[in-house]
């Protein structure tokens, strides 16, 4: 039982060890939203999915790669061992990036985000065994309320595509994947700008020679139009190499499951940003606006009852 007085003590570390994150937080809130703008550029690019990719991670490799060589950043990987880890995690990053876009190919956008949603499920018994530490129970259920809320956003699922659902439940796992991954090379001293160069260009490598044996590496390919190369390089700069750079020291901060938590609400700010951008308001219902408060709630309830239960299991 616990007494009034250790009641409010528990609160009031709670709030304490809230706002001790709270720029980690909000910095995290704000890459998310800026990670809003790919489903929009997505319509945006006049280009097929796999060059979308492509160009995306040459580009942010290239860019940051730049940046840090001007500014006299140290990026070399030392250890052999540790360099063929983050080469390991730069092709599973840009997997899921090709899984992710083939399930809204071969199916919708709503069925692809709703898949995505499952890494959270994956974080939740992955970080445990990467990082060592104990399996959360709260940290599996909220998960799964997560992907109720998602539901209601995306709404209902046509169940005829199938090779959708396969694509992006393999693309939902790759990124529980690399984020735990990247969070926990990151802890062992590995610089954040160093690990997205590394897969920015592991990554590029990978695709152009999977393209190029695929064939589709030719004049044609590299075609566009002034606006689909500004988009892409906003997309590659922006959207990419630096929010991906800072979303790993933001994991480090407050852990895989609790970034990945708040990632689930990526397609709530990408459907407002449509309202404005490409006016889908009609896409917009009373579906929408209860998964995405339900999507708030859990979010904000996660590191309320964290803090709850290791402040209930110091007491004993």
């Amino acid at each position: 039982m616990i007494k009034n007085g250790a009641l409010s003590s528990i609160f009031s570390d709670t709030f304490a060890s809230m706002f001790a994150n709270l720029k980690y937080h909000l910095l995290m809130h704000l890459i998310i939203f800026i990670w809003g703008f790919t489903g929009i550029l997505g319509k945006l690019i006049h280009l097929e999915f796999y060059q979308i990719v492509f160009f995306r991670v040459l580009i942010a490799g290239t860019s940051l790669l730049l940046f840090l060589l001007i500014a006299g950043k140290k990026i070399r990987i030392k250890n052999t061992a540790s360099a063929l880890k983050v080469i390991g995690v730069g092709i599973i990053v840009v997997v899921h990036w090709l899984t992710f876009f083939k399930a809204i190919q071969v199916s919708t956008v709503s069925l692809g985000v709703l898949c995505l949603s499952t890494t959270t499920l994956h974080v939740s018994w992955l970080e445990p065994i990467v990082m060592k530490r104990k399996f959360s129970w709260i940290e599996f259920l909220l998960g799964l309320l997560v992907i109720v809320g998602i539901a209601f956003v995306s709404g209902n699922i046509n169940t005829s595509h199938h090779k959708g659902v396969y694509w992006g439940l393999l693309s939902a796992m790759l990124a529980a994947f690399f984020s735990v991954f990247n969070a926990r090379l990151n802890r062992d001293g590995i610089p954040s700008s160093s690990l997205t160069v590394y897969e920015m260009l592991t990554g590029t490598i990978v695709i152009f020679l999977w393209l190029f044996f695929q064939g589709e590496i030719n004049a044609g390919f590299f075609e566009m139009t002034q606006s689909d190369f500004g988009w892409l390089v906003f997309l590659g700069i922006v959207c990419t190499s630096a929010a991906f750079m800072l979303m790993i020291e933001v994991v480090n901060k407050i852990g895989a499951f609790s970034a990945s938590l708040s990632i689930n609400l990526e397609p709530v700010y990408t459907m407002l940003l449509a309202i404005f951008i490409l006016h889908e308001n009609e896409q917009l219902n009373s579906r929408f606006y209860f998964g995405a408060s339900f999507i708030v709630v859990i979010v904000f309830l996660n590191p309320v009852l964290k803090s709850l239960m290791k402040r209930k299991n110091a007491i004993g």
